[in-house]
């Protein structure tokens, strides 16, 4: 079975098989509450028009949070000190789907918006895909910080992406042909093996 970030989320149900959370069935569980437990990275954030604020706290509410968890959540994603350079701070407008701010500041802040959430669970949808080599690595290293006590699904192509994950699914034509570590995937000198070899040749 081919599992994509949208069957995980719920927007569609899988057509065989079933995924399980703490041995249920997600199917089985209120959508509401499901959703409320589960944080999404995608590779094109989805910024809206307004403050750094609206954003960080889409589909939380307000009353909820204040300025401390903004600085909490947005420390976390490496980007207090940016967003503290500005005159008004939070209320600062970033503008039609963020143009204001580069592409790493537009994952940043998705990831901020993520953490406000307190997931228990984080899908990562080729996050870091669109960026360049330095802010790959900023991201890559936040994932890795905020990581702990929660888990993480990672898809991804980049291979530094996964390879610290405590368990790799390696893809092809839509079902798993191996999986293990990093070490233990390159002892098999496998699927993964070859795609080490083509990425990091030397």
């Amino acid at each position: 079975m081919h599992v994509l970030p949208a069957d995980l989320i719920r927007f569609y149900t899988a057509q065989a098989g079933d995924i399980l959370l703490n041995d249920k069935s997600i199917s089985s569980l209120q959508l509401d509450e499901y959703r409320s437990i589960i944080s999404l990275v995608a590779q094109e954030p989805s910024i809206v028009t307004g403050t750094i604020r609206d954003n960080i706290l889409m589909g939380v509410d307000p009353a909820t949070a204040n300025d401390d968890d903004l600085d909490r959540v947005c420390r976390e994603a490496e980007m207090y000190d940016y967003i503290q350079s500005f005159p008004i701070t939070y209320e600062t407008v970033v503008g039609q789907k963020g143009i204001a701010l580069s592409g790493g500041q537009r994952q940043r802040l998705s990831i901020a918006r993520a953490l406000m959430r307190n997931p228990k669970l984080m899908l990562l949808d080729e996050a870091t895909s669109n960026l360049d080599t330095e802010t790959e690595r900023s991201i890559q290293s936040i994932f890795e910080k905020t990581g702990k006590g929660r888990t993480m699904i990672v898809v991804a192509h980049n291979l530094a992406t996964v390879q610290n994950a405590d368990i790799i699914f390696v893809m092809s034509e839509g079902r798993v042909v191996e999986q293990g570590n990093h070490r233990q995937l390159l002892r098999k000198k496998g699927v993964y093996w070859q795609m080490v070899r083509k990425t990091f040749p030397n």
